[in-house]
């Protein structure tokens, strides 16, 4: 048949093209697509080479058993752990984080960011997107996630690896897990998301090649996709599904993303720098992903028990650190030095290699944790263990590189770590500095959202003034 006289194909064609679709970054439509990508046309023209690689510890991390402890608060409030100083006066972090002591010059910790969600569902889309969360009992976004405003602004941008990438935990990969929805943004802002261990020798990233029992068929395809494309009774949602076919078909084609997700080249050295667990070396292959081009990495730190460390009875298989869930100081003598050694390592291996102004390092959780231990009966353990609850009114942050200020520490919590004392921050203030970064301009872009009304992509926030 003559390409140029190729009609709409009835079902099997549809079929056809679904079965390579899968392999899309997103997939399914959303209605008005078109007239948002006209709206958001504007979005991004003063991008700058710059990236974010978003370390995620979902469950909410223990700012008090982190980078915020109260060593001469009572006992009920301090916990088991103590400080340890580093080379920035004021900027201590605990006693089982010893490599973020020796690097303490090449970050900065903010101590008084606060929301007022306590629970996961609606803590995660409050701090992800910077708006008020709709529905609470779930992780279904109403807004998008500020990874998808970015791979939006970014959508142009073409370096051979995806913009916006996810690794997490297998079983973990559903968009809908975390609030990593793309809301009114159309499907192909969603991240190239994964889930795998890159510590395991088997460790391979899916969809990144042809299968072999698919590449001698991959020339009809296109032809049949292309003939797709031409039909004139096009839907939108056709249109949104052709955006994301488009990106897998750069990805199934990239030697650069083939080499970008190849972490076997790394020494074996700076491998074990970054630790040979799931974690450490996630974290390299953020650096990698950023190193060759992507703009929004995001890493998921949710499970220590993996890559050989062997479950224990007294632990959680997230930051969330209950006293039914876990005994949370044995819990984080587990936790916390696989956590120092690939944070650690991370920030040094960009500042040794140059891109600590090109990348911007941030990670957190949705909140912290109750300033008051409690102490129940664990669920594994059967026996009253401690732990704490669900606290945003206090958190910290970690931010490292992105040409900002670092060896510092901005804000503070009262003498108990229950609320702000200084300088009062909101998520979006760390977003509106992440933007900045990445010559996104927060004060005049905007999308329309369901209803075609157009919604900046932040609804306040200031850039953080003592770290740009």
């Amino acid at each position: 048949m003559n390409k140029s006289s190729f009609l709409c194909p009835g079902p099997l064609g549809r079929r056809e093209f679904l079965k390579f679709g899968s392999l899309a970054l997103g997939g399914g439509g959303i209605s008005n697509l078109l007239a948002r990508r006209a709206a958001a046309k504007e979005a991004g023209q003063s991008l700058q080479d710059t990236s974010v690689i978003f370390l995620w510890l979902p469950g909410g991390p223990p700012h008090m058993e982190t980078y915020d402890m109260k060593p001469d608060a009572p006992s009920e409030y301090r916990g088991e752990f103590r400080p340890i100083p580093t080379a920035i006066p004021g900027l201590d972090v605990c006693e089982h984080l010893p490599l973020h002591a020796k690097v303490a010059d090449r970050f900065s910790l903010i101590r008084s960011i606060s929301h007022t969600f306590a629970g996961h569902g609606d803590g995660m889309k409050h701090l992800l997107t910077g708006r008020e969360p709709g529905t609470p009992e779930d992780f279904v976004t109403i807004h998008p996630m500020v990874g998808s405003m970015v791979s939006k602004c970014r959508e142009n941008v073409r370096r051979g690896v995806p913009n916006y990438v996810t690794v997490t935990d297998p079983g973990r990969e559903g968009i809908d897990v975390y609030g990593f929805g793309s809301a009114y943004l159309e499907p192909s802002t969603l991240p190239f998301i994964f889930a795998g261990d890159p510590s395991n020798p088997k460790f391979e990233v899916p969809n990144l090649a042809p299968l072999a029992q698919i590449a001698g068929r991959m020339p009809a395809r296109l032809d049949l996709l292309g003939g797709l494309d031409r039909c004139r009774d096009a839907t939108l949602q056709m249109a949104s599904m052709s955006a994301a076919r488009e990106k897998a078909l750069e990805l199934l084609q990239s030697t650069t993303a083939h080499k970008a997700f190849d972490i076997s080249g790394e020494s074996a050295n700076l491998r074990e720098r970054y630790g040979m667990h799931a974690w450490g070396q996630r974290c390299l292959l953020a650096r990698r992903l950023v190193e060759h081009g992507a703009s929004f990495v995001t890493m998921v730190l949710e499970n220590p028990y993996q890559s050989g460390l062997p479950v224990d009875k007294e632990g959680v298989y997230n930051w969330d650190s209950h006293a039914v869930n876990c005994h949370m100081f044995n819990d984080l003598r587990n936790r916390l030095p696989i956590y120092d050694k690939c944070v650690s390592a991370l920030i040094e291996d960009l500042y040794e290699r140059g891109l600590d102004k090109k990348v911007l390092l941030v990670v957190t959780g949705e909140f912290g944790r109750t300033p008051r231990i409690e102490n129940q009966v664990g669920t594994q353990t059967g026996v009253k263990q401690p732990g704490r609850d669900h606290w945003p009114s206090a958190m910290s942050v970690l931010i490292s590189g992105g040409g900002l200020r670092m060896g510092q520490v901005v804000g503070s919590t009262n003498s108990k770590g229950e609320c702000p004392k200084d300088r009062p921050l909101r998520p979006t203030d760390l977003w509106a500095t992440v933007f900045q970064h990445l010559g996104i301009d927060w004060n005049n872009t905007s999308f329309p959202d369901f209803s075609g009304r157009p919604l900046s992509i932040l609804p306040s926030g200031e850039p953080i003034r003592e770290l740009v």
